[in-house]
């Protein structure tokens, strides 16, 4: 840096010093006008760079006087430079910090920690880098220094993470959860507070009183937040707790907020049974009725009732066999930790075939719970099945099976536990089966085509036997539907394609629109699998059941591609983030979602910011192109907008290419909800051997933006030739 530049930052540094002292003075009266709070909240964003810097500037201070670094003027020069950058970053982060702070929503006795630990860091950094240059300063006092100021940072960030993810956010994944019996279990103890404690108490605990609410003990919960009581006891669909949950991810008011990790349907089902049922804080789940489906779901969640761990009379098979008979379809652990038993699960439907469950010949010995739920199974199969004699538990649910190859299983005389759901099972092939099995003492019925009035015959019959039937859908009880699912393979198609979509709910409605608008229960289409697609359509689809409340809408694109070039070339580098797998990326179907930095989906964007995304392709055979079209995301708010313009050339000759088309997307006018779409458009009909694609990032985003001015981030997963 030049010497102006490092005066500048020398200055600002102690200005920091002497801003700081005065806000902690008079802290008390201090008052942040509202077009100061964003500042503010930028605390979290910035102080990653300071706590890098100064650790890295730390480090290299303790080896400074090692002789080859002392004698190197670009060593001392660049931590000169760096300790100076990091304080005055750390200044900069201490002041956002300080007007944080005084927002609602941060209490306790951490918040005062990571404040004062925080002002520390930023005048040991100021002081280090005054002192550092003092002649006394030398080896022993610098490591000395060094030493302390690191531990001290470091305590810092451990304060601020308490504060944002919680008391045991780094040790969590190392502490065992507690394992209770089901017979010693409190509903809400155990099973209502682990979902907040997993999935709310990181926002609403004492020290992070977010929106007024804390959700760590039972007074607060039943005190509820500024905006009221969290729920009304017997009434789930007028509870505010379950409102927020079910709002639409993109609405400012869903909770957990987005970037949070989401409850999972399980959980939201608990927490409106829990609130059904009186937001009883004391019952336990044995205090249940037995077929209560609170009782049911919690008791997948609970420790079995206190038993000696089962002994087995067979040796453990060969580790070399385990590993190689589990592949891709199929998955083979021990049941418990130095178990010879062995849980074995098939999954990927289109890889199952028969001779995958014999190929398992060299352990059957071991295999005492086989997981075939949602396979292909046929009658015939079960054939294969019996040859595992010790087999304990045995999951068909949705499979292929009927009643005739119930008979084949009778002759295991150790199966336990069957699990029937979903299949075309009657009360008469029960009936027969049943008293031919010796240790059998749960059947699960759910979801078949068994009455009422016969599961419980069937129960009156059979009285040493658990008869799970489920959840009762008898429109008493109103719960959120999951959306609709789509079950293509892939939603890049070439010719035509015939939409298949689905829900785990029998008897739901699926209602959809192809123009944009929110389906309805009445007037709009209901979907049946025979709809068939000739072009790029964008589906919006809504499930509905009587008693029940309609899902959320959910968006499907189903995307046209008549061209798949024989070769592709990027011709600019693209962003070092978004790289995906390059070229092939823009044709190997698989489309990517929001939140493009997460480890799940970054593989699935191809990205630029710096230059123009280029591409050129080849058609060994002349394709009549008449459309190029780009799948985006358009997410504002962080800076990922519409590219500028495109640009089609096509040709014969690689180096002779003609401008074909420029197309110019709409540039948003105004924050407005992610948007995954489609970019470009149709001309004239082109024979073409070669297609070179140009794309250019917005250059400066608008004036209205956080970050105008600022070339925008350009993010595309899919080209589309037509």
């Amino acid at each position: 840096m030049s010497r102006k530049v490092i005066d500048y930052l020398e200055q600002l540094l102690l200005v920091f010093g002497i801003f700081i002292a005065f806000l902690l003075l008079f802290e008390s009266k201090l008052v942040v006008p509202l077009w100061l709070q964003p500042l503010g909240r930028m605390h979290p964003l910035l102080l990653h760079f300071p706590i890098v810097m100064l650790l890295i500037a730390f480090g290299m201070e303790f080896f400074r006087f090692n002789p080859p670094n002392s004698s190197h003027s670009f060593y001392l020069l660049f931590l000169r430079n760096l300790w100076l950058i990091g304080a005055v970053l750390t200044g900069t982060t201490v002041v956002m910090g300080l007007f944080l702070a005084k927002e609602q929503g941060y209490d306790g006795q951490t918040l005062p920690w990571h404040k004062w630990t925080g002002v520390v860091v930023f005048y040991v950094a100021l002081a280090g880098y005054w002192v550092r240059q003092q002649a006394w300063y030398q080896a022993a006092i610098a490591k000395g220094f060094v030493s302390i100021a690191a531990l001290i940072l470091v305590i810092t960030g451990h304060f601020g993470a308490v504060l944002t993810h919680g008391d045991n956010f780094i040790s969590g994944p190392l502490q065992t959860p507690e394992s209770v019996p089901f017979d010693e279990a409190v509903v809400f103890d155990h099973v209502i507070q682990p979902i907040f404690e997993q999935k709310c108490v990181s926002c609403h605990n004492p020290d992070k009183i977010k929106g007024e609410l804390m959700l760590t003990d039972q007074q607060s919960i039943l005190k509820g937040g500024k905006t009221g009581k969290l729920f009304v006891p017997g009434q789930p669909q007028v509870s505010l707790l379950l409102q927020r949950i079910h709002l639409p991810l993109d609405d400012k008011k869903h909770m957990p907020p987005v970037g949070k990790v989401q409850l999972n349907p399980q959980e939201i089902m608990l927490l409106s049974l829990w609130i059904k049922a009186n937001a009883d804080f004391k019952k336990k789940v044995a205090d249940l009725p037995v077929n209560d489906s609170l009782r049911l779901i919690a008791a997948t969640l609970l420790a079995p009732v206190s038993a000696p761990q089962e002994t087995f009379d067979f040796a453990a098979a060969d580790e070399e066999t385990i590993k190689k008979l589990t592949t891709e379809f199929r998955s083979i652990v021990p049941l418990a930790h130095e178990s010879p038993a062995l849980s074995v699960n098939f999954f990927n439907k289109n890889l199952y075939n028969p001779e995958k469950i014999k190929e398992l010949a060299e352990i059957k010995k071991q295999v005492v719970f086989l997981n075939l739920a949602k396979m292909p199974v046929k009658d015939a199969d079960l054939g294969q099945v019996v040859a595992f004699e010790n087999l304990q538990k045995l999951n068909l649910n949705f499979t292929d099976i009927t009643g005739k190859g119930l008979k084949e299983l009778t002759s295991l005389k150790k199966l336990k536990n069957l699990s029937l759901a979903g299949t075309q099972i009657s009360i008469k092939d029960l009936q027969a089966v049943i008293p031919s099995f010796q240790n059998l003492n749960t059947v699960a019925i759910w979801n078949t085509g068994l009455t009422p009035s016969e599961m419980q015959q069937l129960k009156k019959e059979f009285k040493n036997i658990n008869f799970i039937e489920g959840f009762k859908d008898d429109g008493s009880n109103p719960i959120k539907l999951n959306p609709p699912q789509v079950k293509n393979s892939a939603m890049v198609f070439e010719n035509s394609l015939a939409v298949l979509l689905s829900h785990p709910v029998k008897g739901v409605q699926i209602r959809y629109t192809t123009d944009g608008t929110e389906p309805d229960s009445i007037h709009s289409p209901l979907f049946t699998n025979q709809t068939v697609i000739n072009n790029s359509t964008h589906i919006r689809a809504k499930a509905y059941k009587d008693g029940w409340y309609g899902s959320d809408v959910i968006n499907f694109d189903f995307l046209k591609r008549t061209y798949k070039p024989d070769s592709v070339r990027l011709l600019l580098p693209l962003n070092r983030v978004h790289q995906a797998e390059g070229e092939k990326s823009f044709f190997d179907t698989k489309l990517g979602t929001f939140n493009a930095n997460s480890p799940a989906w970054a593989n699935n964007w191809i990205g630029v910011r710096n230059n123009d995304m280029a591409l050129i392709s080849e058609f060994k055979k002349p394709a009549l192109v008449s459309s190029v079209e780009l799948r985006i995301m358009e997410e504002v708010e962080t800076g990922i907008f519409p590219p500028e313009k495109i640009e089609v050339w096509g040709g014969t000759n690689p180096n002779q290419l003609r401008l074909i088309a420029t197309f110019k997307p709409s540039i948003p006018t105004q924050q407005r909800p992610h948007l995954l779409t489609i970019v470009g458009g149709k001309f004239k009909p082109q024979s073409v051997t070669f297609l070179k694609i140009v794309a250019k990032p917005l250059q400066k985003i608008p004036d209205w933006h956080s970050a105008k001015g600022r070339t925008a981030l350009l993010l595309v997963d899919e080209l589309l030739i037509n």
